[in-house]
C-alpha cells in the first residue's frame, strides 16, 4: 500500500522529473507528505519551517541520505528506501538546496 502511495505522489508531481516536476518540487512534496509512513506524520510535522535542520550542513551527502531514511523509518514509521531511489534523491536535493535553515 505504501508503494502505491509513493507512486501516486510521483505521478502528482508532474511526472517526477517533467518540466514542472523538478527534483526540488518532488522533494518538497515528499517532505510534506504523510504517506511515507504509517502514523499520518510528515517530515514537516517534525520540522515545521525547517526547524531542527540547521545541523544538516555537517553531514556529507551519503550521511544525509541515510538520516532521511532513518527519519522515514523511525519518526514516520515507514519503510526505508534504497539510497539511490528517486524519492531519497529528491528529498536530499530539497534539503540541500531549499531555503530551509
Amino acid at each position: 500500500m505504501k508503494t502505491t502511495a509513493v507512486a501516486v505522489l510521483l505521478l502528482l508531481s508532474s511526472s517526477a522529473w517533467g518540466l514542472e516536476g523538478t527534483p526540488l518540487a518532488l522533494g518538497e512534496t515528499l517532505f510534506e507528505a504523510t504517506s511515507l509512513g504509517t502514523n499520518q506524520k510528515s517530515c514537516a510535522s517534525c520540522h515545521p519551517g525547517g526547524e531542527g535542520l540547521d545541523e544538516i550542513a555537517v553531514y556529507d551527502d551519503d550521511q544525509l541520505k541515510e538520516m532521511i531514511n532513518f527519519c522515514i523509518r523511525d519518526a514516520l514509521k515507514g519503510e526505508m528506501m534504497p539510497l539511490e531511489s528517486q524519492e531519497i534523491e529528491a528529498m536530499f536535493l530539497y534539503l540541500r538546496h531549499s531555503s530551509l535553515p
